[in-house]
């Protein structure tokens, strides 16, 4: 259903070029979803918005192929994409959502303006809608004449999920959707997600640096390290074995509950990606390093969609 493509997208700032998003490529099936993880500063939440096309002004490089369902929504203008694509057949829950709502406008009003402006519903069809997509996601439809200050933070998130699931979109992009919420509500939220995908057919992209929390969602996995996917592959294979050493290394930070492990961490900070190193980005870190990290690994297929960038998985490498 989606397939990303040899996608960059760069900032130009006063220092120089941000690589934040630098070749990356993917594909999701319609009802799959991909988990995106990776430490902070990495490049995922860009690459959210790279998909989206919510670019800032100092973009200065944005290239590659976004196919969704055969369309190259890369060749289509601003106008078409916004009235077509953006918040229709892809929506966005961006990271601190809950900063989203307008506090002075009640939850209806904000809820149905996609409704309005898109779909041209009247209103009262519009709010009929919007109560359907509250009960939806477990919220009292009361709660359209409401203000935002008046919701906890869960039923806030619940609303936002709510929002972007009223255009009944293809495909659902969530940053970090769990990040401000309290343990238990963080797994209703996550309960909530996997009944709503189940039901709707949805494709999601969940975009988050808690590896134990994306295991509960995800059938894909892909790891980000310094605006590049170094490891992508099918969550049962990735949780039981992962390949890239960062991969490893991130596991390895993770608790678990049915057996005693000593817990790890990996050594430094990642590289700046003002200027990011020549050969492999993970190579200052990582405990197996050797003479050809100095180049940049290819990317090498383990199966039909997993690969690994790493010099460790190329034929003849010592």
């Amino acid at each position: 259903m989606l397939g990303v493509s040899n996608l960059v997208m760069y900032y130009r700032t006063l220092r120089g070029e941000v690589r934040a998003v630098d070749d990356v490529s993917f594909s999701l099936q319609k009802g799959e979803t991909i988990a995106i993880i990776g430490e902070s500063g990495c490049g995922k939440s860009s690459l959210a918005k790279s998909i989206v096309r919510l670019l800032p002004r100092n973009v200065s490089t944005y290239r590659g192929k976004v196919i969704l369902d055969g369309v190259n929504l890369m060749e289509l203008d601003e106008e078409t994409f916004n009235r077509e694509v953006r918040w229709t057949k892809i929506t966005y829950v961006p990271q601190a959502a809950l900063n989203s709502l307008n506090p002075v406008i009640k939850i209806g009003d904000q809820m149905i303006e996609p409704l309005l402006l898109r779909r041209k519903m009247d209103k009262r069809e519009a709010l009929e809608r919007a109560a359907k997509a509250l009960r939806l996601v477990g919220v009292s439809d009361a709660f359209l004449h409401h203000y935002p200050f008046e919701l906890s933070g869960g039923m806030k998130q619940r609303v936002i999920i709510a929002m972007a699931l009223l255009t009944e979109p293809k495909l659902m992009i969530l940053d970090e959707p769990t990040s401000s919420l309290d343990v238990l509500t963080q797994a209703n939220i996550m309960n909530l997600l996997k009944r709503v995908r189940k039901e709707m057919g949805l494709s999601m992209i969940f975009i988050t640096h808690d590896v134990a929390l994306s295991s509960e969602l995800a059938d894909k996995v892909a790891v980000m390290y310094a605006g590049q996917i170094v490891e992508l592959g099918n969550a049962e294979e990735f949780y039981r074995d992962p390949k890239h050493p960062y991969s490893q290394k991130l596991m390895e930070s993770v608790p678990t509950l049915r057996r005693d492990k000593e817990l790890s961490f990996i050594p430094g900070s990642p590289p700046s990606l003002l200027n990011p190193p020549k050969g492999c980005r993970f190579a200052e870190r990582c405990p197996f390093k050797f003479n050809k990290c100095s180049e940049n690994p290819p990317i090498t297929p383990l199966d039909e969609d997993s690969y690994v960038k790493c010099w460790l998985y190329e034929k003849g490498s010592s």
